[in-house]
C-alpha cells in the first residue's frame, strides 16, 4: 500500500508537476484571500480566461507563452480595473465584456491556425506531463514576487480592502495598489495554468480563502490559513489525480470542494456571515495606519 502512494515520486515528470501544484496552491490561496474579501471572485475567473487569448496570440506567433499570455493578462486586468473605476458600467458588466471577448479570440485563434505550446486540452484542464523545470522555477519566481509585494505593501493592500474610499484621501494610492495586485493577480495566474488549467483556476483562487474565513476572524491568520489550505489541496489533489487518472487541475479543485464540504458541515457557515465585519477585527487596528 505504502509502496503504491509513493511510486508516483519516482517519475520526474510527477515530482515537477507538485512542486508546481503545492506552490500554484500556496499562491492561489495568499492572493485568493484579497480577491475574495473585495467582492472580485469573478475577477480570477474572467482574467484566466482572457489570459488564453493570450496564450493563443503568443503562440501563433511564436512569442515566448508566459511573456504573450502575461502582458496580454495585465493588459485586460488593467482595462477592467479602468473601466470600473469609471463607474458607468460595473466590474461584473467589464469582466464579463472584456474576459469573453479574449477567450473567443483564443479560440478561434487556436482552430484556425493551431498552437505550438501545450495542447489545447491541457491549456483549459491542467496536465501534469506538460510542466516543465522551466514551469517550476517561473512558478517559485512568482510566488516568492508575491510574497515581497504583499509584505512590503501589507497595510496598503489591508487598506484598500476594507476601505478603498477613505484610503484614497488618507494618502494611500489606491490606484497604484490595486494595479498592484492585478499583476500578481496575473502572474499567479499565468504561472498557475498548466497543472490547474484555465477553466478551474478560479476555483483555487477561492476556495481556499472562503474555507479559510470559516476558520478564523483575523485576516493575518486567515492569510497564512488559506495558503496553508491551498498547498495541501495542491498536493492531495496531484496525487489523487495520478491514482484515478483525471486530469490535475480538476482532482486539485474537487479535493478543495471536499474540504470546503466538511468544514462547512463543522461550523455550519457561521463565520461566512461575518465576512463584512471582518474589519471590526483586531486587526483593524491597521487600518488607520496610512492615515498618520
Amino acid at each position: 500500500m505504502t509502496a503504491a502512494l509513493l511510486d508516483p515520486f519516482s517519475y520526474a515528470f510527477f515530482v515537477k508537476g507538485i512542486s508546481v501544484a503545492i506552490l500554484a496552491g500556496w499562491l492561489c490561496g495568499l492572493i485568493g484571500v484579497y480577491i475574495t474579501l473585495r467582492g472580485m471572485s469573478y475577477i480570477g475567473h474572467g482574467l484566466s480566461h482572457a489570459i488564453f487569448g493570450g496564450f493563443a496570440a503568443s503562440s501563433l506567433i511564436n512569442v515566448n507563452y508566459y511573456l504573450g499570455a502575461g502582458v496580454w493578462g495585465l493588459a485586460s486586468a488593467l482595462a477592467i480595473n479602468k473601466v470600473t473605476r469609471t463607474r458607468r458600467i460595473g466590474a461584473d458588466a467589464a469582466i464579463g465584456v472584456i474576459t469573453t471577448s479574449s477567450f473567443a479570440l483564443g479560440v478561434a485563434l487556436l482552430t484556425r491556425y493551431g498552437n505550438k505550446g501545450p495542447t489545447f486540452d491541457a491549456a483549459l484542464f491542467g496536465s501534469i506531463i506538460g510542466v516543465s523545470a522551466a514551469d517550476v522555477w517561473a512558478l517559485a519566481g512568482v510566488t516568492a514576487f508575491t510574497a515581497a509585494v504583499i509584505l512590503l505593501n501589507y497595510r496598503a493592500l489591508l487598506f484598500a480592502t476594507f476601505a478603498p474610499e477613505v484610503a484614497d484621501v488618507s494618502g494611500v494610492r489606491v490606484a497604484r495598489t490595486d494595479a498592484l495586485l492585478m499583476l500578481v493577480l496575473s502572474l499567479a495566474i499565468l504561472a498557475s495554468l498548466t497543472v490547474i488549467g484555465v477553466t478551474l483556476v478560479a476555483a483555487t483562487l477561492v476556495i481556499p480563502a472562503v474555507v479559510a474565513r470559516m476558520l478564523t476572524d483575523r485576516f493575518s491568520r486567515m492569510l497564512w490559513l488559506s495558503s496553508l489550505i491551498g498547498a495541501a489541496c495542491g498536493f492531495v489533489g496531484m496525487n489523487l489525480s495520478y491514482h484515478l487518472d483525471v486530469p490535475s487541475g480538476t482532482m486539485i479543485v474537487l479535493t478543495g470542494a471536499a474540504v470546503f464540504t466538511v468544514v462547512l458541515s463543522v461550523t455550519g457557515g457561521r463565520r461566512l456571515a461575518r465576512t463584512s465585519r471582518l474589519g471590526a477585527s483586531n486587526e483593524s487596528a491597521t487600518l488607520v495606519a496610512p492615515a498618520r
